[in-house]
């Protein structure tokens, strides 16, 4: 193993003492091209061009002498100190860090970033990146070869936002681009880049053009904690609310007792796409976003989506809107994770349990329509699970009933899950 290890992250801005003292005495040095080219790497040392870092730090690992990492930005944020931490490599090392690349594009921007989401998008997983750009304003994407801006920008699809696109950060390439993300997939970008991803319901526009200063301004907001505060701004406290607190009144199939059921099983997490079939007041669809998920509420009636969209923009939720008729108007909707389906009974939910999602959760009324989805289900490969749920609303006053609410909820998850 060898004798020690040093990650140094490097901004473009010259090396700290720190970083030369242990790069002048490195026997061996990993990088990339633009790193490995810097005039303090030794001429005698070991060069390691960085592409599989578990294949870099096994040789690392069989070396002898002192070794040196050198990684883009901070290398403790999303970069090489994990896999070089790795049990399996078992390689103890100094860091002598550097300005998050994060950071930097933010900065270049002159935008505040404590009130970002950070994610990193490879290709295997491009989507749950892309999840969450449309579930929260302001995003930064760390991108990798074939998850990049254009990339971001296809399945965005209708969905609009505002990309600052930053090349090659701290090198003599660096290049910041701001432009709507409908034109991002005309363009090829050089990696490495960030992406800030920013919009939504009651965003200012960004204005289009060549400089990051275009950005500025365009979301200002404070808060006492890093990322996006749980839940929605404004609302009141708690989920799961009565039609007075939507400002709406509710059908039997949307009971606060009944939704909560159907939203603990949904389980929406961030980077999730959650299909809301049959949206009706957007209740749900609203506190399905509010936890951080990605909403498509889908309804056949216009006024209904109308009233969806405005809750929405009520509590302050990104979520988007689609008018038609269930199953055919599902057949563009991108791919989700799972689906709550308020309206459609079987051929809905055959039609969605075709596009493979890990959960399905919808509602009946009667005992045969509850059998006939639980059919369509299992059909589908899905474990069910049926309750019926009786709900009696009291008039603490008198203690006399005041609503009652009946319904069979079932829930399709796949076996292994």
């Amino acid at each position: 193993m060898a004798d020690r290890v040093t990650v140094i992250g490097w901004d473009g801005t010259p090396l700290t003492d720190a970083a030369r003292s242990a790069l002048g005495a490195a026997t061996l040095v990993a990088g990339a091209a633009h790193h490995l080219a810097l005039p303090e790497v030794p001429p005698g040392a070991e060069r390691i061009r960085l592409g599989s870092v578990d294949l870099a730090a096994r040789r690392i690992a069989q070396h002898r002498g002192s070794a040196v990492v050198l990684a883009d930005g901070d290398p403790g944020f999303f970069g090489v100190v994990r896999a070089l931490r790795a049990p399996e490599h078992g390689l103890e090392v100094e860091v002598v860090p550097a300005v998050s690349s994060v950071a930097t594009a933010f900065a270049r921007a002159g935008m505040p970033w404590d009130d970002a989401q950070v994610v990193v998008a490879h290709s295997r997983d491009l989507r749950r990146a892309v999840n969450v750009c449309r579930a929260h304003t302001k995003v930064a994407v760390l991108t990798s070869p074939g998850a990049g801006p254009a990339e971001l920008a296809l399945l965005l699809g209708p969905v609009h936002r505002t990309f600052v696109i930053c090349e090659a950060l701290g090198t003599e390439r660096e290049q910041v681009t701001v432009l709507t993300s409908d034109k991002a997939a005309d363009h090829a970008w050089r990696d490495p880049n960030v992406v800030i991803v920013i919009g939504g319901s009651g965003i200012a526009p960004v204005r289009g053009g060549s400089s990051a200063g275009a950005a500025r301004g365009a979301l200002q907001s404070g808060g006492w904690i890093a990322g996006r505060e749980p839940g929605y701004p404004g609302a009141v406290r708690g989920w799961a609310l009565p039609g007075p607190a939507y400002g709406t009144a509710l059908s039997e199939g949307e009971s606060p007792q009944l939704r909560a059921l159907q939203l603990a099983r949904v389980g929406p997490r961030l980077g999730d796409l959650v299909w809301d079939i049959g949206a009706g007041s957007g209740a749900a669809a609203v506190e399905t976003a509010g936890f951080g998920a990605a909403v498509i509420a889908v309804d056949r009636d216009p006024e209904a989506c109308e009233r969806t969209a405005t809750l929405a923009r009520r509590f302050a939720v990104q979520l988007q809107v689609v008018q038609g008729v269930a199953p055919e108007v599902l057949e563009d909707l991108p791919e989700p994770d799972v689906v709550r389906i308020g309206g459609g009974g079987a051929p809905v939910v055959a039609a969605c349990a075709a596009r493979r999602p890990e959960r399905i959760v919808t509602q009946a009324a009667t005992r045969d329509e509850a059998e006939a989805i639980g059919a369509a289900l299992e059909d589908g490969g899905y474990a069910v699970e049926c309750v019926l749920s009786q709900s009696v609303e009291l008039d603490t006053r008198g203690w006399t009933e005041r609503e009652r609410a009946v319904a069979f909820m079932l829930c399709g998850h796949r076996p292994h899950q």
